[in-house]
């Protein structure tokens, strides 16, 4: 039998926290008690906002927690064909659909929607997708795109969830609700997910599952505030034939008003707390692993 497989895959839009450390170290607990691998995934598909000085924060602060990983690491600026090859597969299935609108053009519908009461929102509180893109022409979209008009690639839910029926995953951690064991999965919760755009072709829904499956994650450590994402990932698991992982969601670390950590909380940095003295070990004992 192969040896687990962990992985921890930061983004390097900002310093890590308090709360980067807590996930980091679960998994190099967990491949260390369990004789497992631990490898690190850098998640840089935005490029606007990810920075090599952040990367090389992110080597310089694990390394000082005395967590070690594999190498090399993997980036995922660096492979867009294996993203683009899946989305490809998604497209020959009829699942996936252009969609024109912008941020503005969407709140705008929203609004116009809740004139005659709630529309529905996604488990994160965004709204679901209000627009009509999926009902186009293939001659309208073709002519939209020609025009070098900005889209989205979205997910048609409603029919990948035909494709994909009685979805649960096996939560070896808890939900935020205490869920544990094998979880029912709601993907159509989500609506018509965004799974690329026009200058990106992938999303952090669809590069999430590429790369856990390409690496041969067997175990996905990572915090609450992605547990329903599960479901959307269980969803592209099953319609890629990717093999299912195991989850183990963990609580959020909070600041003193309960809200979740921030990279913009520097008070919870963790160079600001190493430059004030802080130790490996006093790290530990901060997020409660003394």
């Amino acid at each position: 039998m192969s040896p687990p497989v962990f992985r921890f895959a930061p983004s390097p839009n900002g310093y890590l926290h308090l709360g980067h450390a807590y996930s980091a170290l679960l998994n190099s607990d967990r491949a260390r008690e369990t004789g497992g691998r631990l490898l690190l995934r850098i998640e840089d598909i935005d490029a606007t906002r990810c920075r090599p000085e952040y990367e090389t924060a992110i080597y310089e602060d694990l390394a000082w927690l005395g967590i070690a990983w594999e190498t090399p690491v993997r980036r995922q600026s660096e492979h867009l064909d294996a993203y683009r090859t899946a989305l490809d597969r998604l497209s020959a299935l009829g699942l996936v659909y252009p969609a024109f609108e912008s941020r503005a053009e969407i709140a705008r519908l929203v609004k116009a929607r809740e004139a005659d009461g709630p529309w529905p929102r996604d488990p994160d509180g965004v709204p679901l997708y209000p627009g009509a893109a999926r009902s186009l022409s293939a001659d309208e979209r073709d002519r939209l795109i020609d025009t070098g008009a900005p889209y989205a690639l979205r997910l048609d839910m409603a029919a990948a969830c035909r494709r994909a029926v009685g979805l649960s995953w096996n939560e070896l951690g808890e939900g935020p609700d205490g869920e544990r064991g094998v979880v029912p999965a709601r993907p159509e919760a989500w609506g018509d997910v965004i799974v690329a755009r026009k200058k990106t072709p992938t999303s952090y829904h669809l590069s999430v599952v590429v790369d856990d499956a390409l690496q041969d994650i067997s175990e996905i450590v990572r915090g609450q505030d992605l547990f329903h994402a599960t479901s959307v990932h269980r969803l592209l698991q099953v319609l890629l034939h990717l093999p299912e992982p195991v989850y183990r969601h963990h609580g959020l670390l909070r600041d003193e008003r309960g809200r979740k950590l921030s990279k913009s909380t520097s008070s919870t940095g963790l160079r600001e707390l190493r430059a004030g003295g802080a130790t490996p070990a006093g790290i530990r004992r901060l997020v409660g692993l003394g």
